[in-house]
C-alpha cells in the first residue's frame, strides 16, 4: 500500500506565515504587538528546548516574548505572585507556564491562577468547560494542531470512527471533545466523528483500535502502536514524542504501521511543529480579544 506522509512541518510553516501577516495587520491598526509571557521553573532540559523553540517562533511571527526563568526552589506562592502581576499587565496578552513544574509546586493552582483571557494553553477550568459546550475561547494547542492537519490535508472526520489512545487533560480528552462537536474549529467536515477514547484500563485494546478510520496515539509510550492495532487503510496520527537513545520516536512504530495505514504523521515533523503554530494562533487571538480588534477572516 502506498503511504501518504502527512507533513506537519509544512502545514505549520503556512499557518505561521498567516499569523505573521495578521500580526503586522494588527500592528498597523493598533500600533501594538501581541505579547506572550512564559514562566520556566527549574532546569528540565526538555523544557529548556521547548521554551527556546517558542521564543524563536514568536520572533519569526513578530510576537513579543517575555521569559522569566525561576529556580527549582520557587514556591507556589511566589509563582502565583508573578502570574498575578502578568494578569494585570495590559501589555501582556498571553501567559504560559511551561510544564512540568518541579515537585512541590501545585500545578493545578498555578494553571487556575492564569486569567482565562490570557490562558493561551487553554488549560484553565473555564476554558476547558467552554470547549465541552462547543463555544471555546481558546483551543489546546496540540489537539487544535491535529484538527488543522486533518482539515488542511482534506481528511474528513465527519461520520468516521475515530479512536484516541490516551485520556490526558492536555491532548486526549480535549481532542475527543473537539472531534465530537457538530461544527469544530475547521467546520463540520472535520468534526461530527464517532469517538472512542482508550486508556490504561481499556480491555482488548487492539480490537478497539482496529475499528478506527482515524487512529490517534497520545500516550507517551515509544513504538506502542504496531500494525496489528491498525485497520488497513486507516489514517494514523502520532502525537507522541519519545527519546530512545539518540533518536526521537513517536508512540507509533512508524516503519511497521506505514505498511498498513493509508496516511501517517512522522516523528519528528508531524504534530510537534503544529503545537507551536497553534500557540502563536492563540496568542494572536488573545490580543484581538483584549484589544477589541477583529481578526482577519
Amino acid at each position: 500500500m502506498d503511504i501518504r506522509i502527512l507533513d506537519g512541518k509544512k502545514i505549520a510553516q503556512a499557518i505561521r506565515e498567516e499569523i505573521r501577516q495578521e500580526v503586522e495587520r494588527q500592528v498597523g491598526m493598533t500600533g501594538k504587538r501581541p505579547c506572550l509571557a512564559v514562566a520556566l521553573v527549574g532546569d528540565d532540559p526538555a523544557s529548556q528546548v521547548y521554551v527556546r523553540n517558542k521564543e524563536k517562533a514568536c520572533e519569526s511571527a513578530g510576537i513579543v516574548s517575555v521569559l522569566r526563568r525561576l529556580p527549582a526552589t520557587t514556591t507556589t506562592s511566589q509563582l502565583l505572585e508573578l502570574l498575578s502581576h502578568w494578569n494585570q499587565d495590559p501589555a501582556i496578552h498571553g501567559i504560559l507556564v511551561q510544564l512540568p513544574v518541579p515537585d512541590g509546586i501545585d500545578s493545578r493552582a498555578v494553571l487556575d491562577a492564569i486569567d482565562p483571557r490570557k490562558d493561551v494553553d487553554a488549560f484553565a477550568a473555564e476554558n476547558v468547560g467552554r470547549i465541552s459546550q462547543d463555544r471555546p475561547r481558546f483551543l489546546p494547542c496540540t489537539p487544535h494542531g491535529v484538527v488543522q492537519l486533518l482539515a488542511r490535508e482534506g481528511i474528513e472526520a465527519e461520520g468516521k470512527e475515530v479512536v484516541v489512545i490516551g485520556r490526558s487533560d492536555i491532548v486526549g480528552k480535549p481532542l475527543a471533545m473537539m472531534l465530537l462537536q457538530k461544527e469544530g474549529p475547521c467546520g463540520s467536515r472535520f468534526a461530527n466523528a464517532t469517538v472512542t477514547c482508550c486508556h490504561s484500563r481499556s480491555q482488548n485494546l487492539p480490537s478497539i483500535t482496529r475499528r478506527a478510520d482515524i487512529l490517534i496515539a497520545a500516550i507517551g509510550k515509544p513504538n506502542f502502536v504496531g500494525p496489528e492495532m491498525v485497520k488497513p487503510g486507516a489514517v494514523v496520527i502520532d502525537v507522541g514524542i519519545n527519546r530512545l537513545g539518540d533518536k526521537l520516536v513517536g508512540d507509533v512504530d512508524f516503519d511497521a504501521v506505514s505498511r498498513v495505514a493509508s496516511a501517517i504523521t512522522p516523528v519528528p515533523g508531524g504534530i510537534g511543529p503544529l503545537t507551536i503554530a497553534m500557540l502563536l494562533h492563540n496568542t494572536m487571538k488573545a490580543f484581538t480579544l483584549q484589544e477589541g480588534t477583529s481578526a482577519q477572516k
